[in-house]
């Protein structure tokens, strides 16, 4: 990649921009109540572009176009719960998270059940989100590997280094402040660079053209049924109802019960503001998701016009090049480039045909672009196996570098320095949450609840400070051995978190709606629900998304039938619902 004086000079003042403002915009009260939550007095518009921030990860930027790339546009189906899961959380979870006055949502669930469900909760909480904190981190340190030759050990130690200092140093509000204008550049810079695709493709090629040969080509496949000729395919990741169903749990997850996010509403000046940037997260997200996943399909259609690389992981391909393999690489890549040839003289046949309306011509072409994708498939698949075969513990996927290559290669001096900033702002904006979430709860939840000395809130603010580097420390160490996980980074994050999400969601939905079911039973049947949900996974007997919905039922179910058959005589009355002492 090269990488100018502008870019670099771009780089450095916007990073530099963010720290400043975030110093500027830290001033709290030195205690929990500060430093976990910004004193709770967020504005609702704040709150919304703080939680678009903590999901915002780099892994979304760097990861989600490579999708598009590859998959299509279907990958948006899974954000389709979403809308529904924000109706359901402001009407069951805020109103009791802010009534109670609560540090971490695993606080109610003391007063509900009893200690030891809490401690369950907050631990399958900070197990996953240390894991997929571990992995958001693997995104910067990419760009790092790409950019600057850097081993994926170094690039790790100094990005999470950084990202620690920022974090440790700061609060809950400087997290907050620096997510706006976090949000606000990220956004304009990925626009800009969709707009430089379709500025760059041949004259007389416009956005539209794009969009009638990305779908031709398959890639805006933005409903899929996941039905075959066999049935309905249960493994199909995303898909309308997987999406839907499965989405709709895992995102009720994730804001209702996920401190990374509750947390962000937390600290709203009132109940009412929480709900309003919910809500409103819900009414932008799927239309945001779906404009960078088309910034994939625009690169797809671009590099149909332009040469693609045969692999897009330059650093990789730079050492198969050194190594013994790099005479059978030169005949894939020759062969790959033979039928990019092909395939651009079809494009460009097919863009004519669209001009024309000729749909005898276009469906013509259609067909035989799609064999000459299919070829081009497997190409990529033998160069992939050349690279598994020369990289020992490389996957041989290459998802993840795809929009990385094209900033790299086309983009114009200052805006490659730009999108780079913004990779880098987004990991700070999403792995600073994770990590306040981690200390939180390690904080709230196991030190104050099991300590038996009394602190005072300067010496609480301090141990806060503490968990945060020590989450950090651990996330950097995940993230060594997140390098090759045989999948996009977004969906490593995704699958991570559905391991966990359904069981915590069990939990809750069993502490709001099913008041007769005490702490015993609901302990147990969440560790019974958790080893269904990691066996199933194991077993693969379905796609992930489902994970979610199969935890929380199962959480239901065995916590009912536990409740009915062992512990009915120690059913009593929950407590009633007050301000936890702090």
């Amino acid at each position: 990649m090269n990488f100018s004086r502008l870019d670099w000079t771009v780089l450095v003042f916007t990073l530099l921009l963010i720290i400043v403002y975030g110093v500027y915009r830290s001033r709290t009260s030195r205690n929990l109540e500060g430093y976990l939550l910004s004193d709770r007095q967020m504005p609702w518009w704040l709150v919304l572009l703080s939680i678009m921030g903590t999901q915002a990860s780099a892994i979304t930027f760097l990861t989600v176009p490579g999708q598009a790339f590859s998959d299509g546009m279907r990958f948006v189906q899974y954000y389709f719960g979403l809308p529904l899961a924000m109706v359901v959380i402001c009407i069951s979870f805020v109103p009791i998270f802010h009534r109670l006055k609560v540090f971490t949502a695993y606080e109610y669930l003391e007063q509900r059940f009893d200690v030891k469900t809490r401690l369950l909760t907050s631990s399958l909480f900070l197990l996953s989100r240390g894991l997929s904190t571990g992995v958001s981190i693997i995104a910067p340190s990419i760009v790092l590997h790409s950019m600057l030759g850097w081993d994926i050990t170094s690039t790790n130690i100094f990005m999470g280094g950084l990202l620690i200092v920022y974090t440790v140093s700061g609060g809950a509000k400087a997290v907050a402040y620096t997510q706006q204008l976090q949000v606000i550049i990220i956004y304009t810079a990925m626009f800009l660079a969709a707009w430089w695709a379709i500025k760059m493709l041949p004259e007389g090629i416009g956005f539209t053209d794009a969009l009638h040969i990305g779908g031709k080509s398959g890639k805006l496949n933005v409903i899929t049924t996941g039905v075959t000729e066999k049935g309905f395919d249960w493994k199909d990741r995303y898909n309308i109802w997987s999406g839907v169903i499965g989405g709709f749990f895992l995102a009720l997850s994730y804001f209702g019960t996920d401190q990374s996010q509750v947390g962000r509403y937390l600290t709203a000046r009132s109940e009412q503001e929480s709900k309003i940037g919910l809500l409103m997260n819900g009414l932008v997200k799927v239309p945001l998701q779906f404009c960078i996943l088309l910034i994939g399909v625009l690169l797809f259609v671009f590099y149909q016009f332009n040469k693609a690389p045969a692999f897009f992981n330059l650093a990789q391909e730079q050492t198969i090049k050194q190594s013994a393999n790099a005479g059978e690489f030169a005949t894939a890549d020759q062969r790959y480039q033979q039928v990019q040839d092909e395939k651009r003289k079809t494009v460009v046949a097919l863009g004519n045909a669209l001009q024309n309306d000729n749909e005898t011509e276009i469906d013509q072409l259609r067909s035989k672009l799609q064999l000459q994708q299919q070829e081009a498939r497997q190409v990529r698949d033998s160069i992939s196996n050349i690279v598994k075969k020369t990289i020992p513990g490389s996957d041989g996927n290459d998802a993840n570098y795809v929009f990385l290559r094209f900033v790299g290669d086309f983009l114009p001096n200052g805006l490659v320095g730009l999108i780079i900033a913004i990779i880098f702002l987004a990991s700070w904006s999403s792995i600073a949450a994770a990590l306040h979430a981690l200390a939180s709860c390690t904080m709230v939840d196991f030190h104050k609840r099991l300590s038996k000395r009394a602190a005072t809130p300067l010496q609480e603010y301090r141990w806060s400070q503490t968990y945060a580097l020590i989450w950090g420390i651990f996330s950097v160490i995940v993230a060594q051995f997140s390098y090759n996980l045989g999948n996009s980074l977004v969906e490593a994050v995704n699958i991570l978190g559905s391991w966990f999400y359904g069981t915590i969601l069990g939990i809750f939905l069993v502490a709001f709606y099913f008041k007769w079911i005490g702490g015993h039973a609901v302990f147990i049947g969440a560790i019974i629900a958790e080893i269904i949900v990691i066996s199933v996974y194991t077993l693969d007997w379905l796609s992930f998304l489902w994970l979610n919905l199969i935890g929380a039922v199962a959480v239901i179910i065995f916590s009912s039938l536990l409740q009915v058959l062992f512990f009915r005589s120690s059913a009593s009355a929950p407590q009633r619902e007050k301000a936890l002492p702090k």
